[in-house]
């Protein structure tokens, strides 16, 4: 298992990589491509399509509206990916077919209180620095004489027990990050954010001002003032 050093380590080793690789391609760009300014190439550009009108004119914000709605609703589900990892995790410390103590694995002589190799990694996984008997939770009393009316080792329930416990909390965490991202999307929803053609009813009565447009350039254009979107 990588150590937190190790894995910094490679972070950075990435990074500088990366760095590197975009500082090189600038430099090399810098001295090889060609130097043709012209008055087509220092105009406004705009998603590669060709510029209409002064470049104070605002653009339809819809578009940038949907994109980061997708974007931060998209984003969210990275937060996901920890969660499934411990609950995981926890739910195969629960199963019926894990082995958790060395009786599993050899009922006639394997010891009830040691842990087995795949209990141990799994913990590791979970956070647990040193998996042992003296690091996992007691059961309770009552826990332990029902255990004895049942035959089961009481390491190996404790184990389960805390994964258990560990999975139901996991459960709560994101059902409550869940929610919560449910109650954005039903705002966003709510304002009309999320249809491509917002209804006027809300903004009626309200006055609309208009960016004042640029004629000279278009005039040295030969092409009509005013802009693609008040067409």
């Amino acid at each position: 298992m990588a150590t937190p050093i190790a894995i910094v380590a490679y972070l950075g080793l990435f990074a500088g990589v990366a760095v590197l690789f975009l500082f090189v391609n600038l430099v090399v760009g810098r001295f090889l491509r060609p130097r043709l300014p012209n008055q087509e190439k220092l105009e406004v550009y705009e998603c590669g399509e060709p510029t209409i009108g002064s470049s104070f004119v605002q653009f339809d914000l819809r578009f940038y509206v949907v994109a980061l709605l997708f974007i931060i609703f998209d984003v969210e589900v990275a937060f996901f990916f920890p969660w499934a990892t411990v609950f995981g995790k926890a739910t195969q410390l629960t199963a019926p077919n894990m082995p958790v103590v060395m009786a599993d694995l050899d009922p006639d002589g394997g010891a009830p209180e040691q842990l087995t190799p795949q209990a141990i990694a799994r913990l590791r996984e979970l956070g647990v620095r040193d998996p042992s008997p003296a690091t996992i939770g007691a059961l309770s009393p009552a826990e332990r004489r029902e255990l004895g009316d049942v035959g089961e080792s009481a390491l190996k329930a404790s184990v389960q027990s805390s994964a258990r416990q560990m999975a139901m909390a996991s459960l709560w965490d994101i059902g409550v990050f869940f929610a919560v991202l449910m109650v954005g999307f039903a705002y966003v929803w709510r304002r009309g954010d999320l249809n491509w053609v917002r209804s006027v009813r809300s903004h009626a009565g309200e006055v609309v001002e208009r960016a004042p447009v640029t004629l000279e350039l278009e005039q040295k254009r030969g092409r009509p003032a005013g802009s693609i979107l008040s067409a």
